[in-house]
């Protein structure tokens, strides 16, 4: 039933996908930033209603009130989430109450319909292989981004981690929150309890998204702020799925 549900979700994703990428295109050209962005989280809006409908994959939000509201269109925040899976990034823009600006490989430019319709937004795709370029579009167009009251959201993992594991968190979301003032939110995310890494099998369950206090970045070092973000995220990720860690003593035995 998981292999049917899961084909019959991407069969729903693509049937959307097309003419909803399509329509984003053409409004491209007459149209730009926020109505752009929100015509386009319509689109994952409805990916994850779908995720619910036919994979049974619901999901709760615990903290959004640690959040600007959305009537505060000023006030900027970093988002930095626990990554595990495509869920996250489908969900975030269905959830938060501001317009969101993804830093993302270039890679994804190239995939057909949801790449062409996210190159007609407003964030920031770098080039992971010229790391002095990439933090440079990402510290200028994050500024920018900032400065109109957009969120911008990075993952400090970097990439996708298997369900129970810590990646190596990179300062990159903490230079960029220390260099634009800007507080920086660690959001903790059990997406592979449903849809795990780098698989497209998805098993009906709850994804749980817990939304942190925002971090002062004032007067703070990013390696120092990196691991204050990492630690709340790891140690909210063992409260909210303690099955997916092992105990003190189970980590002895294996080693």
């Amino acid at each position: 039933m998981i292999y049917l549900r899961s084909a019959l979700y991407i069969v729903y994703l693509l049937v959307t996908l097309i003419p909803w990428a399509l329509v984003a295109v053409v409004f491209s050209i007459f149209q730009r930033g926020a109505p752009m962005y929100w015509l386009c989280a319509g689109w994952l809006k409805a990916s994850i209603w779908g995720a619910k409908l036919i994979c049974g994959v619901d999901y709760r939000v615990t903290g959004l009130a640690h959040l600007p509201s959305a009537a505060d269109a000023n006030a900027a925040v970093l988002l930095a989430p626990k990554h595990q899976s495509t869920w996250e990034t489908f969900a975030f823009p269905a959830i938060m109450p501001h317009p969101l600006a993804y830093v993302f490989k270039r890679e994804l430019l190239w995939v057909p319909f949801f790449g062409w319709a996210i190159g007609r937004m407003d964030m920031i795709h770098i080039d992971r292989s010229r790391r002095t370029e990439a933090w440079a579009k990402v510290q200028a167009q994050g500024k920018r981004l900032m400065a109109q009251g957009n969120w911008v959201i990075m993952f400090p993992e970097g990439t996708r981690i298997a369900r129970g594991e810590s990646g190596d968190y990179q300062s990159g979301a903490a230079r960029l929150a220390i260099t634009t003032g800007t507080p920086i939110v660690p959001i903790a995310v059990t997406s592979a309890r449903c849809w795990p890494r780098k698989s497209w099998l998805l098993r009906p369950g709850l994804i749980e998204v817990s939304i942190g206090r925002p971090i002062p970045v004032a007067g703070r070092r990013p390696v120092e702020l990196t691991r204050e973000v990492e630690a709340w995220i790891e140690a909210e990720m063992r409260r909210l799925d303690p099955d997916a860690y092992p105990t003190p003593t189970e980590a002895a035995a294996r080693s």
